[in-house]
């Protein structure tokens, strides 16, 4: 069954045709993979994807919910969230802290029970630690959990966003290029992090990446993007044998 589906998907901006009619349709539980070329529309597909652009053309529904013209805030409430391909952390707060500002878009408590700090407020406080320690657990973050996230090494930053998206509670979680920077022994554990969080709650990933090994790898579908056009579409060894695709990554 179809989480999302997107057809036609178009923007212009002015004369510049940065994505032209793509279509997408991902299953629930699928890891999808989204590459090509810099420049290709990747990460303008995320951003329509989330209601950071509007669409010029096409429709894009998840879960049989159209959210065209949804705010960023709205659709993350509706089961989508993100990462950034430059590390976007609130750097000057904890690790513990960057996920719980993930969780309060689920655990709500009125401006007079914080204000007051009344039993409320301090139970919901303790389910929320509780909920972001489970979390950062699953990426071997808790030991840090009092660390500022700016005194993380890079490649536990890269966790630690993925940690936060994953707070929102998302049906999918978009990965704008998770793998830059690591060495290949961080990119294998995070190969293993994400089939992980696949599996444990239950989510659909789609993911933009260069790294080709990281791509092989978990994605079992990926869509090649060339000039903001599809390319191709299948399977990862299908498609990064055809002809055309090696050309647009490799030239004539």
């Amino acid at each position: 069954m179809s989480l999302l589906e997107v057809k036609n998907l178009g923007i212009s901006f002015g004369g510049l045709r940065a994505v032209d009619d793509v279509n997408l349709n991902i299953e629930k539980g699928q890891l999808y993979g989204l590459i090509g070329p810099n420049g290709a529309g990747k990460t303008t597909i995320f951003n329509l994807l989330t209601g950071v652009y509007r669409p010029t053309t096409g429709t894009i529904k998840l879960d049989g919910v159209d959210i065209v013209g949804k705010s960023p805030s709205e659709i993350c409430q509706t089961g989508i969230a993100r990462t950034f391909q430059n590390i976007r952390l609130f750097k000057k707060m904890t690790v513990l802290d960057n996920v719980k500002a993930a969780l309060h878009n689920q655990v709500k408590y009125s401006l007079i029970t914080s204000f007051f700090r009344t039993s409320s407020y301090y139970q919901l406080e303790k389910q929320m630690n509780e909920k972001a320690m489970e979390i950062l657990k699953v990426f071997d973050l808790d030991g840090q959990a009092s660390y500022l996230a700016s005194n993380l090494p890079y490649g536990k930053q890269r966790k630690l966003e993925i940690a936060r998206g994953l707070a929102t509670n998302p049906k999918l979680l978009l990965l704008d290029e998770p793998a830059a920077g690591m060495n290949p022994n961080e990119t294998a554990e995070l190969m293993e992090t994400i089939r992980l969080v696949r599996d444990k709650y239950n989510i659909t990933i789609l993911l933009i990446e260069h790294d080709m090994k990281l791509v092989t790898g978990i994605c079992e579908k990926i869509l090649v993007l060339n000039f903001g056009t599809e390319l191709a579409t299948g399977v990862p060894e299908e498609v990064l044998n055809n002809p055309e695709v090696i050309t647009a990554y490799l030239g004539e």
